[in-house]
């Protein structure tokens, strides 16, 4: 759902809401990294012209590209690049909490093809740079750590370099061709949970027809959770979270509305072939229910009935988180997203949940919810 905010919007919208957002991108620019990148790496970027491979034009929705048009910034720059007016657009507008960001740095460091050098010099850069000019200059913003995991040994030394600041509270991890659950890459969970880490997952290139991309936007974007799909049944039927009990994955920009029916499916498979995976002891709609949460962009428009249906079908209200998936075209205002739930079912996915599902996030005083 586009639910960018209007002027048309009622009174009721103009009062702020207490959000935990877990889905906000700030863009880094590769001169903004130089600082934070030594040589040859710096080299490459500053003289020689390097840049990342991109597999897939962005369509032009809007005239800031993927992005809102009124999330251009004062100075002309790229939306997501100016703190002070993601601030006063998002953070200050509505009242934001906390917000969790998610970066935009395409293709993000795990889906560099080739040179695993470079993209473990960019994630570490990235990092140092999102602690210094975002996470240390609004008390309200959280990170996720940047990985190269195309070379897991140094994948874990960037979890173990960064995963005790007490701002990063998830390890970023893109949706794309790498199947996560393989046991080569257990050594990233086993570190996150080692520091406290929650796993975002996040789609990063468009889910594809056995092994062909689609050939038109409209159908990478309405396939968008059939990645999400596939990255769950990996990781569960994988056994990942009878590995590593303490661990959650959040799936962030892929909707809620898939879960019920994945669910039943894997739990029908799961009956049958369950000698297929020994290790898994729960049934997997079991497991996603207590090491999965989702955030709501983008949410489908649907009546407050509608949405009630889809909550008794997944058996739980805690596995829901909202998310605005700002600066992007299709971000979900708090204001119009959802339909008008009853207050408590609001607050959990507001706030509550996230808040339950990041460790790291400061509880609030007295325990209270």
């Amino acid at each position: 759902m586009s639910t960018t905010q209007t002027q048309t919007e009622t009174k009721k919208s103009k009062q702020k809401l207490a959000i935990i957002d877990t889905d906000i991108h700030e863009r880094v620019l590769y001169k903004d990294l130089l600082p934070y990148l030594d040589n040859p790496w710096r080299h490459y970027i500053e003289n020689c012209g390097w840049i990342q491979e991109k597999h897939l034009p962005y369509v032009q929705p809007t005239v800031a590209g993927v992005d809102r048009a009124d999330a251009v910034p004062p100075n002309g720059g790229l939306p997501g690049t100016d703190l002070k007016f993601m601030q006063e657009q998002l953070l200050d507008d509505i009242g934001h909490e906390f917000g969790i960001l998610t970066g935009a740095l395409d293709p993000s460091p795990s889906s560099m093809h080739g040179w695993p050098e470079m993209a473990t010099a960019l994630a570490s850069a990235y990092n140092d740079w999102q602690i210094e000019n975002w996470l240390e200059k609004d008390e309200r913003l959280y990170g996720s750590i940047q990985i190269a995991a195309q070379e897991v040994e140094s994948a874990v030394k960037e979890i173990e370099r960064v995963g005790n600041h007490p701002k990063m509270v998830q390890v970023l991890l893109p949706i794309d061709d790498i199947m996560w659950g393989d046991p080569q890459y257990h050594p990233i969970f086993e570190a996150a949970e080692r520091h406290n880490l929650m796993i975002g997952m996040h789609h990063n290139e468009p889910p594809s027809y056995y092994g062909k991309w689609p050939r038109y936007f409209i159908e990478w974007h309405t396939l968008i959770p059939t990645a999400h799909i596939m990255m769950i049944t990996n990781l569960v039927f994988n056994g990942v979270f009878e590995k590593y009990p303490n661990l959650k994955c959040m799936m962030i920009e892929g909707g809620f509305t898939h879960v019920p029916h994945i669910m039943r499916k894997m739990d029908q498979q799961y009956k049958d072939l369950r000698h297929e995976v020994p290790w898994l002891k729960r049934k997997p709609s079991q497991v996603i229910k207590e090491n999965f949460c989702f955030t709501t962009q983008p949410v489908e428009e649907l009546s407050k009935k509608e949405f009630m249906q889809l909550l008794d079908q997944l058996g739980s209200e805690d596995i829901i988180s909202f998310s605005t998936d700002y600066p992007h075209w299709d971000y979900d205002s708090p204001y119009r997203a959802l339909p008008n739930l009853d207050k408590e079912l609001s607050k959990k996915i507001f706030s509550e949940n996230a808040r339950n599902f990041y460790p790291k996030l400061p509880k609030k005083e007295g325990g209270e919810q």
